[in-house]
């Protein structure tokens, strides 16, 4: 029998960061690739000072997600 993965789950946070909790990969903005596991919060203000990561900017800019409706 072959062993499931399991299966990556993005939750996205009111007014706050997309959660991604799962092994996954993320490729940047030059190209480099990085396995990631666990749960890693991925920016959704574009103002993280930590991209493609979330730094917790969106609290001090109010981030508001109803613009995204």
């Amino acid at each position: 029998m072959e062993d499931e993965k399991k299966m990556v789950t993005i939750t996205v946070v009111h007014n706050g960061p997309y959660i991604v909790d799962g092994e996954f990969k993320l490729i940047d903005k030059d190209g480099t690739e990085k396995i990631l596991t666990g749960k890693n919060a991925l920016c959704r203000c574009g103002h993280s000072h930590h991209k493609p990561f979330c730094d917790g900017t969106h609290l001090a800019i109010h981030f508001d997600d109803t613009a995204d409706k």
